[in-house]
């Protein structure tokens, strides 16, 4: 029986529970980052708002920091301690801005090597394990370093066996990403497509669970895109055309101001005590949330 890698080691699937399949609890991008909205660096805050999540009823919380992001594996695993809340982190790139210079300067070979090392090894000087791997790309191309390191990634995943989350900017180059994994031998069955809702044309959408990824939309809340209805629209086609098993919803609350214990809103709770209860009202089923929220999430993580 395959298992989840959290940060505090190997559990069952069913263990996993009702989980965000994309947040950030602490975060530290580079100095070329200007807007320090971003940075999620104060232990007491973070480990509250992850209380409030247990509080309202969550049980795991997907962290999509990578290496090149400021994250820090030491503070996961110290929340995930006093919370009792499964953390499972991230190796790999966020977008070619933030890449640290030896993502130029080495081989995709030793970048995949590292990234292994991050997945059955420990990051950042810890026992703690990466659970999936991570790349991304620009808005309306694929940088040539991001398809770099995408290689690298799922030369990485083909070693480990490791799940793959792929940032695509304003919720482009999602198919091109699949295509660079197809080419590499990936399974897309193990692959999550995040931000895929800033791109609310639900075409896209279809076509990439056509291609077997799961499709994730992970901006809840943010109604400074357009309002949660367009979302509640986006689940509904998904689910119409027999794609529920392939959805993955979470919040991406990765900055101070969407953050109750950082002074922001609507923070961890939001999903739980106002966007469910508004799936339902609009017509979507308990055992299609229970889907998306439980099984989809430990299926996709469950390679180990």
């Amino acid at each position: 029986m395959k298992k989840i890698r959290t940060v505090l080691g190997d559990i069952l699937a069913e263990e996993l529970g009702f989980t965000y399949s994309h947040e950030h609890l602490w975060t530290n991008p580079p100095a070329n980052q200007k807007d320090r909205d971003l940075e999620l660096t104060d232990y007491e805050a973070s480990v509250s708002e992850l209380w409030r999540f247990k509080h309202a009823g969550g049980n795991a919380l997907v962290d999509a920091t990578t290496l090149d992001y400021g994250r820090n594996a030491s503070q996961l695993k110290r929340m995930s301690l006093e919370t009792n809340v499964h953390v499972i982190a991230t190796t790999g790139f966020n977008k070619y801005i933030y890449f640290p210079q030896w993502v130029n300067s080495l081989t995709i070979k030793e970048i995949t090597q590292k990234l292994v090392r991050d997945v059955t090894q420990g990051m950042d000087g810890t026992e703690a394990k990466a659970g999936f791997l991570k790349a991304g790309s620009w808005n309306q191309l694929i940088h040539p370093l991001e398809e770099k390191v995408t290689r690298a990634v799922a030369r990485a995943q083909l070693e480990t066996g490791a799940p793959i989350w792929l940032h695509t900017e304003a919720g482009t180059m999602g198919l091109e990403l699949l295509d660079i994994l197809a080419e590499e031998g990936v399974d897309l069955s193990k692959v999550a497509v995040g931000h895929s809702d800033r791109n609310a044309d639900p075409y896209y959408h279809l076509k990439l669970a056509e291609r077997g990824a799961f499709v994730q939309f992970d901006g809840t809340s943010k109604i400074k895109y357009y309002p949660d209805s367009t979302r509640v629209m986006l689940i509904k086609n998904m689910l119409e055309h027999d794609f529920g098993k392939q959805l993955l919803i979470s919040g991406d609350m990765g900055r101070k101001a969407y953050l109750h214990a950082y002074g922001g809103g609507p923070g961890f709770e939001y999903i739980l005590k106002k966007f469910i209860p508004r799936l339902l009202e609009e017509g979507i089923k308990k055992e299609e949330i229970d889907t998306i929220f439980i099984q989809n999430p430990a299926n996709w993580l469950a390679q180990f």
